[in-house]
Order: C-alpha cells, then structure tokens, then sequence
C-alpha cells in the first residue's frame, strides 16, 4: 500500500508487459482480478456493474492504443483509493494522444479516445518521470458509484 496526497491509503497493482501479442486480454484479466479484490466486482447494483464494465473497457482502449501507436505497453498500473481508480498506462512513445473527430464515424478505428473521454471521469498522459526511459504515460480516473442513501439494497432472498 502507498499513501495518497490526501493522507489516506492507496493500493497499487502493477503489472510489467513486453510486446503486443495477448496483452488487451492480459491487462483485462489483470484489472478484474484487481476490481474484485478490490469489492467493485461482482457488482451489487446495476450501475456498479456498468461502471467496472466502463473500466475494463477503458483499460482494453488504451492499451490498444499503445499496441497501434507506441509499440505496445510497457506497463500498467492500477491505482485504488477512497472509491477512485486510476489507470496509467506506459509506453515508449514521446507521442501524446490527441482526441479528434472520428474521420469514418460507421467504421471500427479511430473511437478509442472519444470512448475514454466520455467514460472516464478524467484522463491525459504525461510524459514519463526522468530515469524511467523516453515515453509517456497515459492516465484514466474513475470514482466508484456512490449508494444510495438509503443504502445498498439486496436481492430478495425468497
């Protein structure tokens, strides 16, 4: 565990990858099993589903992104506190991503950021910390929905 900026406890995956060949599903597997420990799956309500579903989706489109456009990822790194997630994802490219209009709108390619920049409560990359190598990381956040007020409501055990 590392503490956040704000004094409370964070805890910190990190997961070292080479190449392009398995990595989406790898990273994918990687975060459900971090979502679980973590109690956002399995999910109790509708919206928590949607929500870990909204983060395995994004994991999925960044690290693709770094498979198309950086020569695969080199790392990824799963941050957790007080209800927020944030994923960073490394490569060795110098090139940050820039969110554009998609050119063929009914055609696959070219949707990966506008998914992450409606998805994510907040992203951007930055480039990486001095000693780390050439590249840059780029960065997602996603808080955990909130329960209702009442509570949290549970199956009807009948």
């Amino acid at each position: 565990m590392a503490e956040s900026g704000d004094g409370r406890r964070s805890q910190v995956r990190r997961l070292v990858l080479h190449g392009t060949r398995g990595v989406v599903s790898r990273c994918r597997d990687f975060t459900a099993e971090a979502l679980t420990d973590w109690g956002w799956l399995p999910a109790e309500t509708a919206e928590e589903r949607e929500r870990a579903e909204d983060v395995l989706l994004l994991v999925s489109e960044v690290v693709t992104n770094a498979c198309l456009h950086a020569g695969g990822p080199q790392e990824l790194v799963l941050r957790h506190a007080a209800g927020r997630l944030r994923v960073e994802v490394a490569d060795a490219s110098p090139v940050h991503p820039r969110l554009r209009v998609a050119r063929s709108p009914g055609l696959p390619g070219g949707h990966g950021l506008m998914v992450l920049d409606r998805l994510a409560g907040a992203w951007g990359s930055e480039d990486k910390a001095s000693g780390d190598g050439a590249g840059k990381v780029v960065w997602l956040e996603v808080s955990r929905p909130s329960p209702p007020p009442w509570g949290r409501r549970r199956a009807d055990p009948s």
